[in-house]
Formats: C-alpha cells, sequence, structure tokens
C-alpha cells in the first residue's frame, strides 16, 4: 500500500500535505485564516522538503498571497456561491519542479480536446447497464476498481475504509454496473457553503472502455448537483490524458489552466488541467 498523505485542519482551513505528493495542498481555505496558512504552509514545506505548496484563493486576496511569493496557475469564475472567482496559486521551492515535462503531448492533448467542444455525447446507458448512487456496501468494489486503473493516486481511493469514511462526508460516489460487474465509477465532491462541486475519481473498467460510461456519470452528478442549487462543477484531470480532456470539454468545460507537477497519478508527479462549467 503506497504511503498516503495527511489531512489536517487548521481553523477553520483543510490542508493535506505528504512525502507522497510532496507538496502541501491547501483544500479548503478559510479567509480569516490567511496570514497564518502561509506562514504555517512555508515553515511545513520547508521542514519537510516539500517542493510545491498549491492552495485554491479566493480573487480578492491574490494580492496576499502574490507578495508571499505565489504564482497563479488557473483561475475558475463564480467559484465561490456562484459569484468570486478562486485563483489556483502556486509557490514552489524547487524551481525545477515549475519546468512542465511532456509539454508536446499535453498541448496536442489540449488542441484535441477544443476539438470536441460541445459536442456532447448521447446520456443513454447502453443496454443491459444500470447507473445508481453507490453505498457502503460497494466500497470494496470501488476501490478494486481504482486499483486496476491507477497505480498510483493523490488520494487513498484504494482503501475501500477511506471509500465508505468518504461517502459519510461531503463526497458522493456514482457507478454504472453491468449486472453483478462494476463497470465505472465517479464521485463529485462538493462545497455546499461555496455552491460548488469537483467531479473526479473517474474510473472505466477496461472492458467496458468505449460506450461513454464517463460522460454518462458526469452527466448524471451535475442533473443532481443541479437539483441541489450547486452552481459550478470543476474538475482537476490529467494533462495529458486524451479521452478524460476530450470528455470535459465535449461536456461544454471551460479550460482554466494547466497546474505543473502537481499530482501523484498513474505512478508518477504529472501536471494537471483545470476545467470548469456553470450548471
Amino acid at each position: 500500500m503506497t504511503q498516503n498523505d495527511v489531512v489536517l485542519h487548521r481553523g477553520n482551513s483543510s490542508i493535506q500535505h505528504g512525502h507522497f505528493n510532496n507538496r502541501v495542498y491547501v483544500m479548503k481555505l478559510a479567509p480569516p485564516d490567511i496570514h497564518d496558512i502561509i506562514r504555517y504552509a512555508d515553515d511545513l514545506a520547508h521542514k519537510e522538503g516539500y517542493t510545491k505548496i498549491f492552495i485554491k484563493v479566493p480573487e480578492s486576496s491574490v494580492e496576499m498571497f502574490s507578495s508571499a511569493g505565489y504564482i497563479t496557475e488557473a483561475t475558475v469564475p463564480f467559484f465561490f456561491q456562484g459569484k468570486e472567482p478562486a485563483v489556483f496559486m502556486a509557490k514552489y521551492t524547487d524551481p525545477k519542479r515549475k519546468e512542465v515535462h511532456d509539454v508536446t503531448i499535453i498541448a496536442d492533448t489540449l488542441s484535441a480536446a477544443f476539438g470536441y467542444a460541445g459536442e456532447r455525447s448521447a446520456h443513454e446507458l447502453p443496454e443491459g447497464f444500470s447507473l445508481m448512487h453507490a453505498h457502503a456496501g460497494d466500497a470494496k468494489d470501488i476501490a478494486a476498481l481504482y486499483r486496476s486503473v491507477f497505480k498510483t493516486y493523490p488520494f487513498p481511493i484504494f482503501d475501500p475504509e477511506y471509500i465508505r469514511e468518504s461517502m459519510q462526508g461531503n463526497i458522493r460516489y456514482f457507478v454504472i454496473r453491468k449486472s453483478h460487474m462494476l463497470a465505472a465509477v465517479a464521485s463529485c465532491e462538493i462545497d455546499a457553503e461555496n455552491r460548488n462541486v469537483e467531479v473526479t475519481d473517474f474510473a472505466t473498467d477496461p472492458q467496458f472502455r468505449g460506450r461513454g460510461l464517463a460522460g454518462i456519470l458526469l452527466h448524471a452528478m451535475e442533473t443532481e448537483m443541479k437539483k441541489e442549487s450547486i452552481l459550478l462543477a470543476y474538475t482537476i484531470a490529467r494533462a495529458i490524458s486524451r479521452p478524460i480532456n476530450a470528455m470535459f470539454a465535449g461536456a461544454g468545460y471551460q479550460f482554466g489552466g494547466l497546474l505543473p507537477n502537481n499530482t501523484n497519478i498513474c505512478g508518477s508527479t504529472e501536471s494537471m488541467n483545470v476545467w470548469y462549467r456553470r450548471l
């Protein structure tokens, strides 16, 4: 089992950090905590030798982070309660981490994705497949599918216990089954206070690929989120993966920016694309 990074709470903010992703990720920043978080993230990075600090900042606070050495990598409008943009900012303690590898592949993937813009695929489930909300009893199958699809992943989704615990919180999993077999899964992490959702953790069993199951899951999650008055969906997707970037572009998502060498996924640290869509 891979060593996973830890999540801790400081003030009203939550932070993930560890050597697996070799970074400090401020997943949720409470504005009153800003000065403390800037200081704390710096101390943590230096103490542990992390090479990147990554944070989603309300646009009104960008100046404070810029003056603390942060740079803008992506922007998602309407992120906070449908009003204020989030600026995804980073600070590097090692300039090498900022250098984007696979530049040509990333550019080609993005340009291919833009070719799909607005070409939304059909949402009908293929014959013999069913889509449903996952429950605790599905955790073992979900973790097994993730293990078979991803060599590494930034969160401990290979562990059924983690899946079960996350279901108790603000993460909802959607699954597609073919009779008893789990064919595909995805999740949405809901930020009810800011009325946004991160649509993520898409995986399809290789034998069921090519049937548009990920797109069907995305549409189902968006439909449900709209009913719950969520205003914006976004994702952080592997920049070199053609299918996932094409899916989001085809589903009407806008490109928000590139996060260099951000996430340990599929066996190495990869750059990630940010996509967003108003619901």
